[in-house]
């Protein structure tokens, strides 16, 4: 009584006793179409709801939420053999929707904020060195899909923005490639859709090496004769497609990576790791970190320090020489 006498001297009304979790979480999930996210987003926090927040929460009225029911929830996901990771993410999740239920003020605290999460360590990242992934771009010698892993290799694009890349968006008698769009595959029928970059900072522009320019002339000039053999082509405008124009299954492309690699008897990693390895090569090169985070298209440079930290005391050590240059003169 106590608490709702406070609530009516500062003019909020009572939150409804009635609603339950999974009845806001319906409305919430529909509200999220229109509110700007990326359909990658929304797909993400509905399969996180419905697979480890709903089973567990959706029966509890909203009002009676407590701390003790989150972290009863953060243990069940756990227990299922999900990573911290995961349950990290069921936290995070469920407090961006209690966080909108308090605005709506259905709620009057956010209890998924008031309980800390797991822990997660970050993997270090190992990716290939400069002659790891020399050797690897020499075992695609001939291969139509080589350009498309020297560009990964040469520039860290995500494997989203390079299966987006249109001719339009790459200017070779300039030098430069620009990045302006990714494709991500939704679940439930979806499919494969093309939407902008990861971040605005995602959104970038990039000078080409002179041996990737020639790369993508030779490229352009295979593509053509692609079309012109082919039965049907598809024109995407892509720079990237298949064998009859179309865009790129990203699971036929991560299954052509695992092939290659063990052709060319490299040790695994992923596609993702190619960006990795570009980072690494530019840091080792002494390029700063800085720059490093520009070509990445990185929206903050603590990810970039964060991530590839251990490249750096290479960097540093020329700094430090750099000093010593400075004193002895």
């Amino acid at each position: 009584m106590a608490d709702l006498l406070s609530l009516n001297r500062k003019h909020i009304p009572a939150a409804p006793v009635t609603v339950t979790v999974q009845q806001y979480a319906d409305s919430w999930l529909d509200r999220l179409g229109s509110s700007g996210l990326k359909p990658a987003t929304v797909s993400n926090y509905r399969w996180v709801l419905n697979r480890h927040v709903l089973p567990h929460l959706g029966r509890q009225r909203l009002v009676a939420l407590s701390p003790q029911h989150v972290r009863a929830l953060l243990l069940a996901v756990s227990e299922t053999g999900s990573s911290a990771r995961t349950v990290q993410l069921s936290r995070a999740v469920l407090r961006s929707m209690l966080a909108d239920a308090e605005r709506d003020q259905l709620v009057h605290r956010n209890v998924a904020a008031l309980v800390k999460g797991p822990r997660v360590e970050r993997e270090e990242v190992v990716p290939w060195s400069a002659d790891e992934a020399g050797r690897f771009l020499t075992s695609l010698e001939g291969d139509r899909m080589r350009p498309l892993f020297a560009v990964g290799v040469a520039l860290g694009l995500r494997k989203g923005e390079l299966l987006a890349l249109r001719w339009q968006d790459v200017d070779l008698d300039a030098g430069v490639l620009r990045v302006r769009a990714t494709v991500q595959r939704l679940g439930k029928g979806v499919g494969l859709v093309t939407g902008a970059p990861k971040t605005a900072k995602s959104r970038r522009t990039l000078p080409l090496p002179r041996v990737l320019v020639a790369t993508l002339r030779d490229h352009w000039v295979v593509q053509e004769r692609e079309r012109e053999a082919a039965a049907w082509w598809h024109d995407s405008g892509l720079v990237f497609t298949t064998k009859k124009g179309t865009m790129i299954e990203p699971r036929n492309l991560n299954r052509f990576l695992d092939e290659a690699i063990a052709r060319a008897g490299l040790r695994r990693i992923r596609f993702h790791d190619l960006r990795h390895t570009c980072a690494s090569l530019l840091l080792a090169q002494g390029v700063s970190p800085r720059v490093v985070m520009e070509v990445l298209g990185h929206s903050q440079m603590s990810i970039t320090t964060d991530l590839y930290g251990h490249v750096m005391p290479s960097s540093l050590r020329s700094a430090a020489d750099a000093l010593d240059g400075v004193f002895e003169a």
